[in-house]
């Protein structure tokens, strides 16, 4: 790219450069969920000119979340989620492809979605679905980025991926116990913001091949108290 094009600052860091920006041109990234930690993950790939996103979520765009699912507007309530997430996206930078993929990601077509991609990022909401993303992404050698939010606390992990092959099974083996748990639902905007920049950032490192990821380690903040820390898994 020339001086002052999309991309400059970007392709100025040593560690991108223009190199790892086709990188990140050539990248298929799968977002499974399209909501309050898919809504920054989205944004800020796209914005980093990953080539092509692929966005599931069978849900559609409500009041009660435009707090934290900052991809959408008041006058898209009621719009499937992915048909609105694309229109932004798209609006924000038009050299990515963007696919919508309102459906749920089951058993049934979760194979075939992750071996379409480079990166799975887990930006869901239930158990259920992150055990079937997770066993895809081992089964397959995928690269998934987990994240998880509630309240003022969230987490993220690199699994599936080297040097520290781990998988989400290692990190939650207690499968029935997860499933039985009813998930809070209380959450502020501000910690979707932050857990999903921090996942797409670990994207950004899968891609270009720089710094540490978070594979095989677990890492958590709490915004109350701004203490994070990072767990080997």
């Amino acid at each position: 790219m020339p001086p002052g094009g999309r991309y400059a600052r970007q392709e100025a860091l040593a560690e991108i450069g223009v190199g790892g920006q086709e990188k990140l041109r050539r990248a298929r990234v799968l977002v499974v969920g399209a909501g309050g930690l898919g809504s920054p993950v989205a944004l800020y790939l796209a914005g980093a000119g990953v080539g092509r996103l692929t966005l599931v979520d069978d849900d559609v765009v409500s009041l009660s979340n435009l707090h934290r699912q900052v991809l959408y507007a008041e006058n898209e309530v009621g719009r499937a989620k992915v048909e609105a997430a694309r229109s932004r996206l798209l609006s924000l930078n038009s050299e990515v492809e963007v696919e919508a993929c309102g459906v749920r990601l089951t058993a049934d077509n979760a194979v075939a979605l992750v071996q379409a991609h480079d990166v799975v990022v887990d930006a869901c909401d239930n158990y259920a679905t992150r055990y079937v993303v997770g066993d895809a992404c081992a089964a397959w050698g995928k690269p998934y980025v987990y994240g998880a939010i509630e309240g003022f606390r969230g987490q993220v992990a690199v699994l599936c991926a080297a040097p520290r092959f781990r998988t989400y099974r290692d990190l939650f083996p207690d499968e029935a116990a997860l499933r039985a748990m009813r998930p809070f639902k209380g959450v502020a905007g501000m910690t979707a913001a932050v857990v999903g920049g921090v996942q797409a950032h670990e994207v950004m490192k899968l891609v270009c091949g720089y710094g540490e990821t978070l594979a095989g380690r677990l890492w958590t903040i709490d915004l109350r108290t701004m203490e994070s820390y990072v767990l080997d898994i």
